[in-house]
């Protein structure tokens, strides 16, 4: 599933559409394309996985969940997949295998976009009580929960608890305030770094935990183990990782 990193470059490549006009509409989601042909394309907003294309009175919300994916300009993925395609006068953006939903504009009104840890609004205070709010809950759900850490995925979960020195099955409410503090700080750099080593096309390089065999610290096999609510899968060392 792509994270919120991917979902920021993916918004900095769609950014030259802005302002401009949907010359036409094509693909599998039906709705009344009149709703956005020939209309201007005013704003493109995150919410941490979600993509907002904002127009006058309606916005198209993408989420490409687990196997989407996305093409600007060209397109070399079969249009079976193709969930829906909008031409610019300067080119064209195409979402694959996604959830597209069309909404109307009043809804912004009410999404708290404090909640995006990329987001330079982010709250990290509300996310704090709302992690106080749990304390039965499972660190690694916490991450993944996306009213908390939106745009936070399995990737970001593994390497921050990794760098923390806490193991996924932790109970928020027996975990120190000193790594409460850590955890909210190092899912947001962890974050950035991620950008940055996705643009330098060198993000497996500088994991350390995820998809790894042994732990960077001690040598020891990683524990791999579907945790969490969410069931996915957690890799994370038994030695240097604390559980709480």
């Amino acid at each position: 599933m792509p994270e919120g990193p991917t979902i920021v470059l993916m918004k900095e490549q769609l950014s030259k559409f802005v302002g401009q006009k949907v010359i036409s509409v094509e693909g599998t989601v039906k709705f009344d394309y009149k709703l956005i042909a020939n209309k201007k394309l005013k704003e493109i907003r995150l919410l941490g996985k979600q993509t907002y294309l904002i127009f006058d009175k309606i916005n198209v919300r993408i989420h490409l969940l687990m196997i989407g994916s996305y093409e600007i300009d060209e397109q070399t993925k079969p249009d079976r997949n193709l969930r829906i395609g909008l031409t610019f006068k300067n080119g064209k953006a195409l979402f694959f295998s996604c959830s597209v939903k069309i909404l109307p504009n009043e809804i912004l009104k009410t999404i708290n976009w404090e909640a995006d840890v990329m987001s330079d609004i982010w709250n990290p205070k509300k996310a704090s009580t709302k992690l106080k709010d749990n304390p039965e809950m499972m660190v690694c759900d916490a991450l993944m929960d996306q009213d908390i850490f939106s745009g936070v995925g399995n990737i970001i979960k593994n390497e921050t608890l990794f760098r923390i020195g806490v193991q996924p099955e932790s109970r928020l409410g027996k975990m120190p305030k000193d790594k409460i503090n850590e955890l909210l700080s190092e899912a947001r750099n962890y974050s950035f770094n991620f950008l940055k080593w996705k643009r330098e096309n060198t993000l497996k390089k500088h994991w350390k935990a995820h998809q790894k065999k042994n732990c960077p610290l001690c040598g020891k096999p990683l524990a791999r183990k579907i945790t969490g609510k969410y069931k996915r899968r957690s890799f994370y060392c038994e030695t240097d990782q604390k559980l709480y």
